[in-house]
């Protein structure tokens, strides 16, 4: 009885890798196609929402106007990492979507562009507060040295300690990228064709849903288990650098 319903299963799953392979390597591809996006958009749009959020209020040397710039712009940055980082990213899918799609005025407005902003928006969040400890992280002095060399503050940090908070944030930012790889399959619900939306096709096509989602999770699982190696191996021949 085992032998048959053994030799059931995989056939189910040879025929869905027959038949289905071309929306499953497409769904692979938008997969790839968030996940990489996502995190790359969200590394660089955080160092700026970063730098906000590291903004200290000079009590003696700011006036007024700067006090009241930089205390809203540290509430609007730090309220918009709680929200993204406080609810669900299938929520914001739905709010962000549909309430677009909703107004009609962007003709150019579908599934995929929708995903691909909900991604690095809420990437954006995480990976801000990575490089927020990150920065935090480093000694104080190096920034006192910098000045003393005659650097601004803005360029101390770009030489000196950007590049270490960086270097020490690489394997948090590494993780967010594969946490993307699964995460971006709860973009189904707008309809778009990920890898996860493109097995479920497939299933409701052929009602093979435990073979379907098998084929899901040993697809995921490869994935992970590949860019956490790439990180590693990134990891060390960046440790080699002398920041």
């Amino acid at each position: 009885m085992f032998i048959i319903l053994s030799n059931s299963f995989f056939n189910k799953i040879a025929y869905l890798l027959e038949n289905y392979y071309s929306i499953i390597l497409y769904g692979l591809g938008i997969t790839f196609l968030l996940s990489i996006v996502g995190t790359v958009g969200g590394f660089i749009l955080s160092l700026s929402l970063t730098e906000i959020r590291l903004l200290k209020v000079d009590k003696k040397r700011d006036n007024r106007s700067v006090k009241m710039l930089k205390r809203s712009s540290l509430f609007v940055s730090n309220s918009y990492v709680t929200l993204m980082r406080g609810t669900p990213m299938i929520v914001q899918s739905m709010i962000i979507y549909y309430g677009i799609a909703g107004l009609k005025i962007f003709p150019w407005w579908n599934p995929l562009t929708a995903g691909l902003i909900i991604v690095t928006f809420n990437t954006t969040a995480y990976i801000s507060e990575i490089l927020r400890g990150g920065v935090e992280s480093i000694n104080v002095g190096q920034m006192e040295a910098g000045r003393t060399l005659g650097l601004t503050k803005r360029q101390t940090m770009r030489k000196i300690i950007w590049p270490q908070a960086i270097k020490n944030s690489l394997p948090a930012i590494g993780n967010e990228f594969v946490v993307n790889l699964k995460d971006t399959s709860v973009l189904s619900v707008i309809s778009v064709v990920d890898l996860f939306f493109a097995v479920k096709q497939a299933a409701g096509k052929t009602y093979a849903y435990v073979e379907a989602f098998t084929i899901a999770a040993v697809i995921y699982l490869i994935l992970t288990v590949s860019a956490n190696f790439f990180i590693k191996h990134l990891e060390r021949k960046v440790g080699q650098v002398q920041v």
